[in-house]
């Protein structure tokens, strides 16, 4: 079994990843517990980010890392809050104080609110980088549906459906997700 570390301490993403690798002679290792160093994501690209936060990783415990940067991209809003949707309301804000900002910044907007969902992931092996990306494409509602998900899920309707990505189950999501998108497509690569 491969041993591969995942360079996230964000539970949803990690049970995510989990989903979508398992059973796939891959042992994931989260960085939950575990001393890292602090990662500046200074990349202006989704995939310039994973690359820092997998090369950092790797060079810290010496096994394949795998790692993503992900976020919201909003039409309207000249695809923001793109690399900064984590930290869109700030360096430490939380999922409700970054969707609050969100709707204030629509709030001047008429519906529809294009959208879309994207997802950088790279496998690093000390040598070589694999990429892969994933978009989900949508719109933002204004008022807050569902509890399963986590970030901008509550928000977030993809094509295609009437629920938002915070109203479908984890089973659902990992079939259309930006997130499952990508690391379906690296899973073909490193496997």
């Amino acid at each position: 079994m491969k041993e591969i570390i995942f360079a996230s301490k964000n539970k949803g993403k990690i049970r995510e990843v989990l989903d979508i690798l398992d059973g796939n002679k891959i042992k994931l290792v989260s960085l939950l517990g575990l001393d890292i160093p602090d990662i500046i994501e200074s990349g202006t690209t989704f995939e310039a980010n994973a690359k820092i936060k997998a090369e950092i990783i790797y060079d810290s415990f010496r096994l394949p890392t795998i790692a993503d940067d992900s976020g919201l991209a909003v039409e309207q809003l000249h695809d923001s809050p793109g690399v900064y949707s984590a930290r869109y309301a700030g360096e430490l804000a939380t999922d409700d104080e970054n969707n609050d900002k969100l709707l204030r910044a629509l709030a001047n907007f008429d519906e529809p609110h294009k959208a879309k969902y994207v997802c950088a992931a790279v496998y690093f092996d000390g040598k070589n980088f694999s990429s892969a990306r994933g978009e989900v494409h949508g719109k933002i509602i204004m008022k807050r549906k569902g509890t399963n998900g986590f970030g901008y899920d509550p928000y977030f309707v993809p094509d295609g459906f009437n629920k938002t990505m915070a109203e479908l189950s984890l089973e659902e999501k990992n079939k259309i997700s930006h997130r499952a998108i990508a690391f379906n497509e690296l899973k073909k690569m490193i496997i």
